[in-house]
């Protein structure tokens, strides 16, 4: 009896241990939202899976670690394939942060030292999907796009100059999932920015009408009053990967298990909650049957005979 006890609490604990949220990371469960844009599969709605994200955005202090690791991340070892050269401008030095305060959020990265960030600590960049669920967050819901005055506060915040000197992470309140600085603090990358990119002939794909007057572009988006969006749509849109801006940084995500249980249904809330869906980032491959080192018996195919005069079978010399 002992024993049993002690084999439950070993197996408790390590179940725990593998559902402990990463330190720094909220969990975003998963849900549908409604994109600027239809997907590329042309619906009105796009499915998202539960995934960790970062609380706030990658600190220079956390950057300055990466650099430390990896030299050929340091500003005066880049190449310039994956890296302009304001890489890293507001530092004094390849380890010397100067006048920039630790806390503070790390720009002038491409998207390329965002990804080897990411990848070296084991995780990856939000997708854009990811990154726009999580943003329409409000402080008390999981889609504050609805909410009084919600859409203003962020207007005001792309309409006011880059101070010159960044604020500090968590200079936001933290909105529904827990993480910070979404909006008012630095435009981020996304893993897939790119998708992003159109042209007028994709535009005129949605519309044959789409290039015949002002603001063409804002043919077929799902709510033409949600100017923040555009505004990102666009700001992505004109990206490369190998671009520092003074005002871009980035946050790290980490896909979560499935084993979570989906949101309780919620009508304040135009989302839909449900089990988490199936997308690249969350399918698991199915369990093994039985340890791989035990392989199936092999069935030997039969021997190769021949008849003799005498009509007795032997088998036939290779």
């Amino acid at each position: 009896m002992p024993r049993l006890l002690v084999l439950t609490a070993v197996f408790a604990l390590g179940t725990g241990a593998a559902l402990a949220q990463p330190d720094g990371m909220v969990l975003v469960r998963g849900g549908t939202y409604r994109p600027l844009y239809q997907s590329a599969t042309g619906s009105a709605e796009v499915a998202v899976a539960a995934f960790y994200l970062s609380e706030t955005a990658v600190t220079n202090a956390e950057y300055l670690a990466f650099v430390r690791a990896n030299p050929e991340w340091r500003r005066s070892n880049v190449r310039p394939l994956f890296a302009d050269g304001g890489y890293l401008r507001h530092w004094a030095g390849d380890l010397d942060l100067g006048r920039a305060r630790p806390d503070q959020p790390v720009v002038y990265v491409s998207w390329f030292a965002a990804r080897a960030y990411a990848a070296w600590i084991g995780r990856r960049l939000p997708t854009t999907d990811e990154w726009e669920y999580a943003a329409s967050a409000s402080e008390t819901r999981p889609d504050g796009r609805r909410e009084e005055g919600y859409t203003r506060r962020l207007l005001a915040w792309y309409g006011r100059p880059m101070p010159r000197s960044m604020p500090p992470v968590r200079s936001t309140p933290a909105n529904y999932w827990g993480v910070y600085d979404m909006h008012g603090l630095v435009w981020e990358w996304v893993g897939d920015f790119t998708s992003a990119l159109i042209t007028a002939d994709s535009r005129a794909n949605r519309d044959a009408n789409s290039r015949a007057f002002c603001a063409a572009g804002a043919v077929g988006a799902s709510d033409f009053e949600d100017y923040a969006a555009f505004l990102r749509f666009g700001f992505r849109g004109g990206l490369e990967a190998h671009y520092t801006v003074p005002n871009l940084g980035f946050r790290t995500a980490l896909d979560a298990p499935t084993s979570w249980l989906p949101c309780p249904a919620s009508s304040a809330s135009p989302f839909s909650w449900g089990s988490p869906p199936s997308s690249p980032h969350a399918t698991r491959p199915p369990p093994p049957t039985s340890p791989r080192w035990i392989s199936a018996p092999r069935s030997r195919p039969p021997r190769s005979t021949t008849t003799t005069r005498r009509g007795r079978r032997t088998p036939r010399r290779r």
